[in-house]
């Protein structure tokens, strides 16, 4: 008679297992949750409530929770040394600048690590909406995707309306300024 021996990673692949059960997938992992970390709520759906984290401006301000309400928001997560931001960003500039005075706030995501090399690019771009480094926070309360440039768009009520992967044309952008009126 033989003996059967269980595979080494038999708990990792019982815990998978239960997870895929209960529709959790396999990138789970990536979340820290097999290291025994405690997994966050998942971003919302489109149409969801957002529920806000608090973010520190490069120039020092904090936005909280409640800054968010009232006024359509674009958070716009972007990379300093990608090409395609960099376009996809002098169109939300315009945005920003045919939207003054509507409830329109837009937010830049900077996924920089210092706050030296995000300055130097909005100065040499000449953008004048607020940039965080907080991208981490505003990426898990709205959406999961990695793609740059993302833009995600909060209606006034504060529901996640759109998500918008990729570099979009000046013409789809500028459409953006509905969200405002809506």
């Amino acid at each position: 008679m033989s003996k059967v021996h269980a595979a080494p990673d038999t708990g990792r692949r019982l815990l998978l297992g239960r997870l895929a059960a209960l529709g959790v997938g396999p990138g789970l992992g990536s979340l820290g949750v097999l290291a025994g970390e405690v997994a966050h709520a998942a971003p919302p759906a489109v149409g969801e409530p957002v529920r806000w984290p608090s973010v520190t401006l490069l120039d020092g301000q904090t936005l909280a929770p409640d800054h968010w309400r009232d006024a359509a928001t674009l958070v716009v997560f972007f990379a300093t040394t990608c090409p395609f931001c960099q376009r996809h960003n002098q169109h939300i500039e315009k945005l920003v600048r045919a939207t003054r005075g509507q409830p329109l706030r837009v937010v830049g995501a900077a996924l920089d690590r210092t706050a030296a090399p995000a300055h130097a690019y909005l100065q040499r771009q000449q953008y004048s909406f607020p940039v965080t480094l907080d991208a981490p926070a505003l990426r898990e309360a709205l959406t999961l995707r990695k793609v740059i440039p993302l833009t995600c768009v909060v209606d006034r009520a504060g529901r996640l309306r759109e998500v918008i992967p990729g570099e979009m044309f000046e013409e789809d952008v500028l459409d953006l300024a509905k969200w405002a009126r809506a």
